[in-house]
């Protein structure tokens, strides 16, 4: 699979699992309820999704122009650090204001997430390269 299809396909599984792990997570860690964090959670996917159509692009602009092909773990991480350390710059003010907490506080709410999503990327990227195929950019 690859293209545009390759991409709507990645985003919404993506973003689907990373709502209901998000809403458990911040219900956790702000100690407000699932209703109140899922919102949160629904709002940050559609920030999480722009982010990750334009991080995808830029990633894969610069994946085609290196000698190496393929994906290895340093590119894996290289890819997932981008992808969640651009989140962290937009999600750490909406974090504290929907839940009126301080910036620290949310982005100690933020790290939170930060370490499961890191997790999360890896396998995800890796098991969705494993069942759909390397993009033509990795090829």
């Amino acid at each position: 699979m690859q293209g545009p299809m390759r991409r709507v396909v990645y985003v919404a599984l993506y973003e689907a699992i990373a709502i209901i792990a998000a809403t458990a997570g911040l219900s956790a860690l702000s100690g407000q309820g699932a209703a109140h964090s899922g919102v949160v959670a629904a709002v940050s996917s559609v920030i999480a999704i722009v982010w990750n159509v334009v991080w995808n692009h830029l990633f894969e602009r610069w994946e085609a122009r290196q000698a190496t092909r393929g994906r290895g773990m340093g590119r894996r991480i290289a890819h997932a650090l981008g992808m969640e350390g651009g989140l962290v710059f937009m999600l750490v003010p909406l974090f504290a204001w929907w839940f009126k907490v301080s910036l620290w506080e949310a982005l100690v709410m933020d790290i939170g997430l930060l370490l499961f999503f890191l997790v999360y990327t890896f396998v995800f990227n890796w098991s969705f390269d494993r069942i759909f195929g390397l993009p033509q950019s990795a090829q």
